[in-house]
């Protein structure tokens, strides 16, 4: 059998990656983040143990570019949902709508991802995250902004404050009390982006909002098994610890 050529191999890494992306989501969601191991991700992932330590150096690192997925893919989502708009206000209610709107739909999801940031290591630097920044820099720019690099790391404050603030256990605020103070900052009218009680079939609501494998590029549990099966040669760990045909980049 002629061996894979590299960019078979790389769809194959990508694959895995993305399962072990939404597993971790999954697991989290319906355990809690104590009661899940790395052991169980890769269960439910279809892949090797050994691939989580190659991907992710934890379990909380993990976690973290799994709820930054889920976040930049809701982002947009809401984004250019229907009827697509460049109204720079509107977009910014869109953007403050569907960070609310996955604090009170996987509250067990952001809760963990707050306290996980507040751990020594803090903001994990991947691709997830970094496409979460992008899309709200774009957001503030399109809402005026002539400087992103002042105005993006307030919004990020706001919107990582009004998660806290509704997930404190014991004194949670209510959602629409954050939605209005944020709107208020913004100048934007209750009536933008994806008000409480609007048509549930929008953005990141109800049913909706709650299934995740929209977010994550990943093909049916026999398909994981087969091509597990297909790929355990090229993902055998080499004496340097990168799995066959795998790079790491500098």
């Amino acid at each position: 059998m002629s061996p894979r050529s590299a960019s078979v191999n790389e769809e194959l890494r990508r694959r895995s990656r993305e399962r072990l992306l939404h597993a971790a989501v999954q697991l989290v969601s319906e355990r809690g983040y104590d009661a899940t191991t790395l052991a169980d991700i890769a269960d439910r992932a279809g892949s090797a143990r050994g691939l989580v330590s190659y991907y992710f150096p934890g379990k909380r690192q993990l976690l973290q570019s799994a709820v930054h997925r889920l976040m930049h893919r809701t982002l947009e989502e809401g984004l250019e949902r229907a009827p697509a708009t460049d109204d720079g206000p509107e977009r910014m209610a869109r953007a403050i709508d569907a960070i609310l709107g996955l604090t009170r739909d996987h509250p067990v999801l952001m809760r963990q991802h707050m306290a996980g940031i507040l751990q020594a290591e803090g903001f994990v630097q991947c691709p997830e995250q970094q496409r979460l920044a992008e899309l709200l820099r774009q957001t503030v720019v399109r809402n005026g902004s002539d400087r992103p690099d002042r105005d993006y790391p307030m919004l990020r404050a706001l919107l990582m404050g009004a998660v806290y603030a509704a997930l404190v256990p014991g004194a949670p605020m209510p959602l629409p009390v954050l939605r209005a103070e944020l709107f208020r900052r913004y100048g934007l009218a209750w009536e933008q982006g994806m008000p409480p009680g609007a048509d549930a079939s929008a953005g990141a609501q109800g049913a909706h909002g709650r299934n995740l494998s929209r977010f994550f590029a990943t093909e049916d549990r026999d398909g994981a098994r087969e091509e597990r099966t297909g790929r355990a040669e090229d993902e055998r760990p080499e004496p340097d610890g990168t799995p066959g045909g795998a790079r790491l980049g500098p």
